[in-house]
């Protein structure tokens, strides 16, 4: 019998313990062991050792002697992967950006499963001119009347679900928008912006310098991940919208100016009020 697409979707999911051992690994030294997960838990060694190996199959952590550390990758995780990981942190990444869109803005859309989820959650607003190079948010959009979708041209990578190259980039830079969002591949202990290609931090560049105030979209997972290649400085962002703020990416961002809205962690006092 061929299974339904709805059954394959679910067999995708994370389940909310291993969501749950991703999050305490970002918020981590790095390293989790086998044991501390057990007694976080209150499971078995044998379900812990389950999540571990299922976690690893799809390269989201990296097995080793006794537990788990972050894996060491120059390429970005699959689309499929990216798209179960902090999901319901994503969600809240988006309405929290959307409820900051007036009706009638333009709006760059940049690539990945965040932006996708902002675009998920336009689907109800008043208004927007959109230029992106989002396959998936280009069709999310078409659902709502009232917004103006313009798409990039450029190559067509499959395994994203994106256009890239001169042809993306040259495209974004003939706009000068009211808002450029975007996400990152990661985020350095020294605030560098980081992505996976050349070609994905051209486009990085084009909407931070072509967009009046620029909004970075990341989940706390972000931060200190590994990728190759520079597209710019945390001080270049606008807002930072994510789900939380863990104490060392707080102290960084009080030093850069830039605005951050936690979407599941209301900060009692806004970083950098007054910058």
């Amino acid at each position: 019998m061929r299974k339904s697409r709805s059954d394959s979707s679910e067999k995708m999911t994370l389940s909310e313990r291993q969501n749950r051992i991703l999050a305490r690994l970002d918020q981590s030294d790095g390293i989790l062991t086998s044991a501390e997960l057990t007694d976080t838990f209150q499971v078995s060694v044998q379900t812990i050792r389950k999540d571990l190996n299922e976690l690893s199959n799809r390269g989201l952590v990296q097995r080793i002697h006794g537990g788990i550390t972050r894996p060491r990758q120059n390429r970005n995780l699959s689309f499929s992967n990216r798209q179960v990981i902090n999901l319901e942190a994503k969600r809240a990444i988006a309405r929290a950006v959307v409820e900051r869109l007036p009706e009638g803005a333009s709006i760059f859309l940049g690539i990945g499963t965040t932006p996708q989820q902002v675009a998920q959650a336009l689907l109800d607003h008043p208004g927007l001119q959109v230029i992106t190079n989002n396959l998936n948010a280009a069709v999310t959009l078409c659902r709502n009347p009232n917004i103006e979708t313009l798409v990039t041209g450029g190559r067509i990578r499959p395994s994203d679900q994106d256009l890239m190259g001169e042809d993306a980039t040259r495209f974004l830079r003939r706009f000068q928008v009211n808002y450029g969002i975007f996400g990152i591949g990661g985020l350095s202990a020294r605030g560098e912006l980081m992505d996976f290609s050349p070609e994905e931090a051209h486009l990085s560049r084009a909407i931070i310098e072509c967009s009046d105030q620029c909004i970075l979209v990341a989940d706390s997972s972000k931060y200190l991940r590994s990728a190759p290649v520079r597209s710019g400085r945390i001080q270049e962002v606008d807002l930072l919208v994510t789900d939380q703020l863990g104490a060392p990416l707080k102290t960084l961002l009080c030093t850069t100016g830039t605005e951050v809205l936690c979407a599941l962690q209301p900060s009692e006092e806004p970083l950098n009020e007054s910058a």
